[in-house]
């Protein structure tokens, strides 16, 4: 048989990474349209282990997105007018109005992993957030948004390699920040800062779903087609909706053994 000398061969490697997220953009873009279209509000919570890839998962959804309509949030140091505040103060003013999409990169459950393991929050402010967050996010649906939320996850060995990469090149300097290397000693007890915040903070109206990312590209990609699944809108394609579980799946306290394996 003669082989068809201008039949296209399909995309491999990079190049079919890179034509499955164009084509999830285009099904993103849609969604977003529906979601203005109806006044529908939407935050995405993005938490996870230092270098777990949050950033570059939140830059490959927003890319083709509305700006007018999309806010990526990434609050710095708290101020010492935000410790004598409500906690979640500082969190209200960047919630979503109708037709807007709000992604945070860590979000208040910084207070569950980060100033928990780094010792900057007492038992008893631990303790406060962990018995509030839930009427506060349940506050938060009931007035009409919809939450997903995000767990990042990856191996010990995968994060030293991505943080040492931010040490030597020059183009990821901006990533550096003093609690890399805490990040590495303190892994035993980041992991159970996690575990106890997902066992106790999800719930069957915004429950946790946990992300493996030693593979960043997989990652984005399934997180994506999570999303798809998770948004309404009639002309999206629901073929492309379908995550692959490997990759990211919701959080039951059976798998609390290794979730990033």
């Amino acid at each position: 048989m003669t082989k068809n000398k201008n039949k296209k061969e399909p995309p491999t490697g990079h190049d079919a990474y890179k034509q499955a997220l164009r084509d999830l953009q285009v099904e993103l873009v849609k969604v977003q349209r529906h979601l203005i279209a109806h006044d529908h509000r939407v935050l995405i919570i993005f938490e996870g282990r230092d270098a777990s890839g949050k950033d570059g998962v939140i830059k490959r959804i927003v890319e083709h997105l509305s700006p007018r309509e999309t806010r990526v949030v990434a609050l710095g140091k708290p101020s010492d007018h935000d410790r004598r505040s409500w906690y979640f103060q500082r969190f209200t003013p960047h919630l979503p109005a109708n037709q807007e999409l709000a992604l945070f990169n860590r979000s208040w459950y910084n207070r569950a992993g980060v100033e928990r393991v780094m010792g900057f929050c007492t038992e008893g402010e631990l303790n406060a957030f962990i018995t509030d967050v839930v009427p506060f996010e349940e506050m938060l649906i009931n007035s009409g948004a919809q939450i997903l939320k995000y767990y990042l996850d990856i191996d010990r060995k995968e994060q030293a390699r991505r943080l040492e990469d931010r040490r030597v090149n020059p183009l990821k300097q901006w990533k550096i920040s003093p609690i890399d290397d805490v990040a590495v000693e303190k892994w035993d007890a980041y992991t159970e800062a996690r575990n106890d915040m997902l066992v106790r903070t999800s719930f069957d109206e915004a429950p946790w779903h946990v992300v493996r990312t030693n593979n960043k590209k997989a990652a984005r990609l399934n997180v994506i087609r999570h999303i798809l699944s998770k948004l309404d809108c009639p002309d999206k394609d629901v073929h492309m909706a379908r995550p692959d579980e490997d990759v990211i799946f919701a959080f039951s306290k059976d798998r609390l053994i290794d979730l990033a394996a």
